[in-house]
């Protein structure tokens, strides 16, 4: 058995937190804004696969829909427009957005064995680095978090995993290869980038996805929700 701490990596939509619809409307407003004319060619609008993907990933499918060629200058670009709309979505109270339920007493708990050396949190997230940081704001989760990989450090969320490995062992000053990892998400690409990396898939189904669709895809454990979070921690960090 490993006398590393365990490792635990939370994805952010539908699993910590919901922004009631201001992140997704804040990318396709990015599209609207910045693509018009080549939005139109295609019709006036283009419906993006979003739960559980990168948000690197959405803009290599957009631009290829839309005809762009994918360059770092242009991946600037629309991700200033969506930052901009994503921070004036998240001031907007029409949007009713909060933290899920129980997220913030199990991040508590979780937090305080923390502390005490016995665990290491981190984020595994297809948000960009300064999406995820806007929405933990907001919600007043961001303490929580100091380190993770993110939607613009690969396009491809199965690679992620590896990366917020790297960054919490140089944060912590651990070697964290051989740690027990487990990974906490709201759709089947979480498990599947769980199972990529060799670590606990955990499951919740507070986001868009059923508790039984994510039955299907056999994860480690499955929540409805973590309102019952002493369960939860129970269950996730002592089997």
């Amino acid at each position: 058995m490993s006398d590393l701490p365990q490792v635990i990596l939370f994805d952010i939509d539908g699993t910590l937190l919901s922004t009631g619809g201001a992140g997704m409307k804040a990318f396709y407003s990015a599209i609207e804004n910045n693509y018009p004319a080549q939005l139109k060619k295609c019709g006036g609008s283009l419906t993006l696969d979003m739960a559980g993907s990168t948000d690197s990933g959405l803009v290599i499918e957009i631009f290829a829909a839309l005809g762009i060629e994918d360059s770092a200058t242009e991946r600037e670009s629309f991700f200033a427009e969506y930052l901009q709309c994503l921070k004036n979505n998240l001031s907007d109270p029409s949007y009713t957005g909060s933290l899920m339920p129980g997220i913030s007493e199990l991040l508590d708990r979780l937090s305080y064995e923390a502390n005490n050396g016995k665990l290491i949190l981190g984020l595994l997230t297809g948000n960009i680095f300064a999406g995820a940081a806007l929405k933990l704001k907001k919600y007043r989760v961001d303490e929580y978090f100091c380190f993770g990989a993110y939607g613009d450090d690969h396009h491809d969320r199965n690679e992620l995993g590896p990366i917020a490995l790297k960054r919490g062992g140089s944060y912590h000053k651990l070697e964290l290869t051989g740690a027990p990892v487990t990974v906490i998400g709201d759709t089947s690409k979480d498990i599947y980038c769980a199972r990529a990396m060799g670590a606990q898939a955990v499951a919740v189904s507070s986001g868009s996805i059923s508790h039984q669709e994510l039955a299907n895809y056999d994860p480690d454990l499955l929540f409805k929700d973590f309102t019952d979070y002493e369960d939860a921690y129970r269950r996730i960090c002592l089997g």
